[in-house]
């Protein structure tokens, strides 16, 4: 545990058990502020697995904020889901009692597996919770930020726009059925799986979706591919069956390790760094958290399409992967001197 913690760097792994309930705070870093992260409540084969995806997830949290610019740091919450019938409202106040108890160090939100209802029920026993009913869902802004980060991508990589343009989505989720809806009304042409009939035959019904098996969506011809279910999606397999030109996704660690990021850069394909384009759920769970109104938080979110950019054009001229240069830009930020933190920003 404390080498996969250093592995990752880690700063503190929380634990909390009663009863049935089990579940896992990992706070990656805490210099740009307290840690904001979802609460992730799905079933998990062990409790490694459950350890190691809280881990994982924190770091990609903290650079995710630092590229975002928003004053937290990274963290994440997992709840292994119980196998058996347990009461829902009971857990989600326990776990509220649980981040109390953390003292504001750890601010949660919504993730997958996740509902405002959840959060509502955390809320009544804490205040360090976003993404309630009086807040709203931040996955609306999560799908706004990747259309923006897909349109960026598109007039780098291929000087186009949506209009007319093949958009391969895995995962019909809140962020990837609302993506859906946003490129189909840009004149995209869609294609999706989902391991749900019927999500993907909805979208066939409503968006003229072409619809594909789970395992097939990969060596669809398209110009974006986007990963939008659970992550490591990408591996030496996958990657070599794309026949896209830019692979652009919500979900988290999508790269199954680092050298995947090679390969896709390797395949001229751009790669929108997963904790870059989909940061406008966090931009917005931050922005609600500290009292901004609308037209702030859209604002905010924009600055998603300048940050891409600057990963793009600093990935080609410097024949380096786009995720390198995220990393770096982010670890700058979190770790570096106020020259170098100036120079990333």
């Amino acid at each position: 545990m404390f080498s996969d913690m250093r592995s990752q760097d880690v700063q503190e792994l929380h634990f909390f058990n009663q009863g049935e309930f089990r579940a896992v705070v990992a706070l990656h870093n805490l210099h740009l502020g307290p840690a904001l992260g979802g609460c992730r409540f799905i079933e998990y084969p062990s409790e490694s697995h459950a350890i190691t995806d809280a881990i994982r997830l924190a770091k990609g949290m903290s650079y995710k904020a630092a590229l975002a610019k928003v004053p937290q740091g990274g963290g994440k919450s997992v709840i292994m889901k119980p196998s058996g019938p347990f009461d829902r409202e009971k857990l989600f106040k326990w776990f509220g009692q649980c981040i109390e108890s953390l003292g504001g160090r750890y601010i949660t939100a919504m993730d997958s597996g996740t509902t405002v209802e959840d959060m509502d029920n955390i809320r009544s026993q804490t205040l360090y919770v976003s993404s309630t009913s009086a807040m709203g869902d931040p996955s609306p802004s999560t799908a706004q930020g990747m259309l923006l980060g897909i349109e960026t991508a598109l007039q780098f990589k291929m000087n186009a726009h949506l209009q007319d343009k093949v958009v391969a989505i895995q995962g019909l989720g809140h962020v990837g059925w609302a993506l859906a809806k946003m490129v189909h009304e840009q004149g995209a042409r869609l294609i999706v799986a989902d391991i749900d009939a019927n999500k993907t035959q909805q979208a066939k019904q409503q968006f003229n979706a072409t619809v594909v098996a789970s395992d097939e969506i990969y060596s669809q011809a398209c110009d974006v591919f986007s990963p939008c279910g659970l992550g490591a999606i990408l591996n030496p397999h996958t990657v070599a069956q794309l026949q896209c030109a830019i692979v652009a996704g919500c979900a988290n660690n999508q790269l199954a390790d680092e050298s995947v990021g090679d390969l896709l850069h390797a395949k001229d394909i751009l790669y929108a760094p997963d904790y870059v384009i989909n940061s406008g759920g966090l931009i917005y769970a931050s922005s609600q958290y500290r009292g901004l109104n609308d037209q702030q938080i859209s604002h905010e979110i924009h600055k998603l399409k300048d940050t891409l950019l600057k990963i793009f054009v600093l990935s080609h001229s410097k024949n380096q992967a786009c995720h390198l240069i995220a990393n770096q830009m982010a670890e700058q930020i979190l770790y570096g001197s106020p020259e170098q933190l100036m120079e990333a920003v």
